[in-house]
């Protein structure tokens, strides 16, 4: 026999299954276990020099015959396996950025035939196929794409925020602010330098020889700076207590009414309980006008008065500053708002001069002179809303055209537009002896006694009006003594058609429901009051206590 076969026959027989223990090896190796449980026996020690837990179950410290062949002590089957583990990417590996492209003067041997990269081959490559090769020409030669790594992340790794930081990066900006920082120490220094050469500088310390010296000394260009734009300040609505370190938020006094409270339809506006925010009018829907209610929504107040115009003009401060003007909102406010005033108007100037000049060179003055949409289009985009009887709910309601004639012009105490007369006619003769009348007394009297004729006139027709409204009455009460009897009439005619429908139904009730008649084909029509007070009248109540004394 071969050693090659030997070695074989060998692998072989260690791969076997171990052979069945006897019952006397079987009951030596429980008290040796027993004993090791009890710790009167040394525990077992795996190939690492380690001590095996005797108190761990047969199932896991025991090693499986095609793993170990030797049958040694040993939990390397628990473990994890090194050579199964998924490995990561290092903490220190990540994409490589700002890589400078390398462009080669010659073709290089291997690379692509159609543009001289060696990242890829000519089937390959994305670019336009050229009519003469860079390996022909040996010109235009293309840069070789830099090949990111692939990065195998745990999960921490894809969630570090910190990944792929570069502490250099920060490095360069901080130098770079420190740079700006030192020429502006330096362009401060030689103005101060330049006063006191001139002068000026000890004309306003002399101007100022109440304010404290010592005080004054104390506080450098970069203390000035520092202060000038402090962000470590409290927000709105918030006390800091230094000792506790604590951050209360200022909560509403008691007495006033919570938001939630001030309206409750659940489709008003929203409240945030999160962060006690309403946002929008909860007295949108009631008509009220924001000034007249005493909350309005957040936005309102956030929006009303000198708000607006004083983020403005802070905003105009912030763009002024980075600018290279030196104005601050809280420390110089006159200043501020004077040059905001002037840039506001040399804004305009420009705005104007430049409208001007574009009118200048492309003319269409007439079309900003044309009137406006509303009246060239008759509408509007106010909002108007109606009723359904036509009358204005919201908004304001459209104006009547008015003619070139004079409308709506009432004489002689008249309260409406009246029509004309007949003057031929018996009541237009007496019209007219009354209007010349009327006329000849005022004419020779004075105005007084026509207010007098005028007042008699009125009260004969009152009189009139009385008389005719008497006999109205008393003709109204004889028709009403005909409307009573005529319902009677139509009330007994009713009874009797509930009567004869109660007994159809009876008889219907009778029938079995497969037999019954269809009712489709009779009439449907709404039901007269008579009918319905019938309908009452002879309907069937079981809970009167009456009922069974009445027959129903």
């Amino acid at each position: 026999m071969s050693k090659e076969e030997s070695k074989v026959s060998e692998e072989i027989v260690d791969l076997e299954e171990p052979k069945k223990m006897t019952r006397e090896d079987w009951r030596k190796k429980k008290e040796l276990e027993e004993q090791r449980k009890l710790g009167n026996a040394p525990a077992e020690v795996d190939e690492e020099g380690k001590d095996i837990n005797p108190h761990i179950p047969q199932y896991i410290s025991s090693v499986p015959w095609y793993i170990d062949p030797s049958k040694r002590p040993t939990l390397r089957h628990q473990r994890p396996q090194e050579e199964n583990q998924k490995q990561f990417a290092p903490i220190g590996d990540w994409y490589k950025r700002g890589v400078q492209e390398v462009i080669s003067t010659k073709f290089r041997k291997g690379a692509c035939e159609n543009c001289g990269a060696m990242t890829h081959k000519k089937k390959d490559c994305l670019e336009r196929p050229r009519k003469v090769g860079a390996k022909y020409s040996g010109s235009g030669m293309a840069p070789d794409e830099h090949q990111q790594i692939q990065l195998s992340m745990d999960y921490d790794g894809k969630r570090d925020r910190w990944n792929g930081y570069d502490p250099d990066e920060h490095m360069r900006i901080v130098e770079e602010y420190a740079k700006v920082d030192l020429a502006k120490r330096t362009l401060k220094a030689q103005k101060l330098q330049e006063e006191l050469a001139s002068g000026k500088l000890m004309d306003q310390a002399n101007s100022r020889k109440h304010l404290d010296d010592d005080a004054a000394q104390d506080h450098s260009s970069e203390d000035e700076d520092d202060d000038k734009y402090v962000d470590d300040f409290d927000m709105p609505g918030q006390n800091f207590d230094s000792k506790r370190r604590i951050t209360v938020r200022n909560l509403r006094i008691r007495e006033d009414i919570a938001k939630y409270l001030r309206n409750l339809d659940p489709n008003s506006a929203y409240y945030d309980p999160k962060t006690r925010a309403m946002r929008e009018n909860p007295y949108s829907n009631t008509g009220q006008n924001p000034e007249e209610v005493g909350y309005a929504g957040d936005n309102f107040v956030r929006y009303s008065g000198d708000t607006i115009s004083m983020a403005q003009t802070q905003l105009f401060a912030w763009e002024a500053y980075e600018k290279g003007s030196e104005v601050h909102l809280q420390a110089d406010p006159t200043k501020l708002e004077l040059l905001h005033q002037s840039y506001k108007v040399k804004k305009d100037d420009f705005k104007e001069k430049q409208k001007e000049s574009i009118l200048e060179k492309y003319g269409g003055q007439e079309h900003l002179d044309a009137p406006p949409r509303e009246l060239l289009l008759a509408q509007t985009e106010e909002y108007v809303e109606y009723s359904r009887h036509g009358a204005v709910l919201k908004g304001q309601e459209k104006a009547v055209a008015c003619s070139k004639y004079e409308e709506d012009v009432l004489i002689n105490n008249h309260t409406c537009i009246w029509g004309s007369y007949w003057k031929d006619g018996e009541a237009g003769k007496k019209v007219v002896v009354g209007i010349r009348c009327v006329s000849i007394v005022c004419y020779y009297v004075s105005k007084h006694l026509f207010c007098l004729i005028c007042f008699m006139h009125q009260e004969k027709m009152k009189d009139k009006k009385k008389k005719k409204k008497s006999k109205k009455h008393r003709d109204s009460d004889s028709s009403d003594e005909e409307d009573e009897a005529k319902k009677k009439e139509k009330l007994k005619k009713a009874l009797s058609a509930e009567e004869q429908r109660l007994k159809q139904v009876a008889e219907m009730m009778q029938f079995d429901e497969r037999k019954r008649p269809y009712n489709s084909l009779k009439e449907v029509r709404e039901p007269t009051e008579e009918e319905m007070e019938a309908f009452r009248m002879k309907r069937c109540r079981p809970d009167d206590p009456m009922a069974s004394f009445l027959g129903q």
